[in-house]
C-alpha cells in the first residue's frame, strides 16, 4: 500500500486538531496530525498501543503520570490503556503508528 503526501486531513478529531490516515496494514495503522498552536487532545485512553515522532512544532506531552515537553526528533511510546494527551505549544506536526489498526482512523 501506497499513500501520497498530497491527500487532504480526513478527520477534525478536536479543535485545532486535523488527522490524515497514512499507510496501514493488518495490524498497525499511521496517522499524521496537525495541531494549531493552543489546540489539545485531552486525556483518554485505548488498548492501542502507540509510537509517535514529532515532526515538526512543540508539545506538551502527558503520559501516566509523566509530562514531557517534545520537540521535533523527539519520539515517545504509549502502552495500551494508558492514560495520555497533549496540549500543542507552537504550531505541529506528529506521526504516529498504532498497533492494532484504530478502526475509527481508517479512510
Amino acid at each position: 500500500m501506497f499513500t501520497k503526501h498530497d491527500i487532504p486531513p480526513q478527520k477534525q478529531l478536536a479543535d485545532g486538531v486535523q488527522l490524515k490516515t497514512l499507510a496501514y496494514g493488518d495490524t498497525m495503522l499511521s496517522v499524521e496530525f496537525r495541531m494549531r498552536k493552543g489546540s489539545r487532545l485531552p486525556l483518554h485512553q485505548h488498548h492501542h498501543e502507540q509510537v509517535g515522532y514529532l515532526v515538526a512544532g512543540k508539545m506538551r506531552l502527558t503520559i501516566g503520570e509523566e509530562q514531557y515537553e517534545v520537540e521535533p526528533g523527539d519520539s515517545w511510546c504509549v502502552s495500551g490503556n494508558v492514560v495520555h494527551g497533549a496540549k500543542v505549544l507552537e504550531e505541529a506536526i506528529a506521526v504516529e503508528t498504532f498497533s492494532p489498526v484504530r478502526e475509527d482512523y481508517l479512510p
